[in-house]
């Protein structure tokens, strides 16, 4: 009897965190489809649904409202953007932050320009030319001619579809920038990037985490800016530990 209430006992301090999941732009779950098992032992997982909004407070508040009461957030690119305005919304939910090759600024004027451009060519059904358009930016130099890489993206953006595709991207353009906020970031915080990331590159992860109080640095060799992707075991080992922190 007396072993039944040790272990009733571990079982309660160890209460497990859930994770919420932001998969990035043009992105389905597959994107943290390697982290999910590994995640799982931790916590329950829930991948957000990020699709059905076209500004980035709506769609946070849609992944507020069917989240946890309190849950560790991790978001890549697009992801990190609607973290940091879930961090703006409901600050105190939040017990763990871990921000993928991601960025804190506003969209540059060109970027909005190049969204545009994909915008008109996904809604004359030319959707699979975006993501031939992406994928050399999207992965590491030397991943630019896998195959089975490429097919894993081309499968997402079909999953997502050129509708929601739209309003990812009406909400990519019209996001704050949220610099100034990094500082009143408290919960612990894992900043992650690829070394050959050229969409959002090491500087910015840099300048992130600068900002963050205690936030951690890690930066994945040969990987671009599909990190979950490209080097899922490296990027599952380093979200183990932050849950660990």
């Amino acid at each position: 009897m007396v072993s039944h209430g040790v272990h009733a006992n571990l079982a309660r301090v160890s209460e497990p965190l859930p994770i919420v999941l932001i998969p990035g732009l043009l992105a389905s779950p597959r994107m943290y489809a390697a982290q999910i098992p590994q995640l799982w032992r931790r916590g329950p997982v829930t991948i957000a649904d990020h699709t059905r909004d076209d500004s980035m407070a709506a769609i946070a508040q849609r992944i507020l409202a069917a989240a946890p009461a309190r849950f560790a957030l991790a978001g890549l690119s697009m992801g990190g953007y609607i973290a940091f305005e879930m961090l703006r919304q409901a600050p105190e939910r939040i017990a763990r932050l871990a921000l993928l090759d991601t960025s804190a600024r506003a969209d540059a004027p060109e970027q909005s320009a190049m969204r545009r451009a994909q915008m008109s060519l996904a809604a004359q059904g030319r959707l699979a030319e975006v993501v031939e358009q992406q994928f050399p930016r999207l992965v590491h130099r030397q991943r630019r001619g896998d195959a089975a890489l490429r097919a894993v993206f081309t499968l997402m953006a079909e999953e997502v579809g050129a509708q929601a595709f739209a309003r990812q991207q009406t909400a990519n353009i019209g996001r704050s920038d949220s610099r100034a906020a990094l500082g009143s970031i408290r919960c612990p915080t894992l900043v992650l990037v690829g070394e050959g990331d050229e969409l959002t590159p090491p500087e910015r992860a840099a300048e992130i985490a600068a900002g963050i109080p205690g936030a951690r640095l890690v930066t994945i060799a040969q990987s671009g800016h599909m990190s979950t992707l490209e080097q899922p075991d490296e990027v599952s080992r380093a979200l183990l530990e932050w849950l660990q922190v």
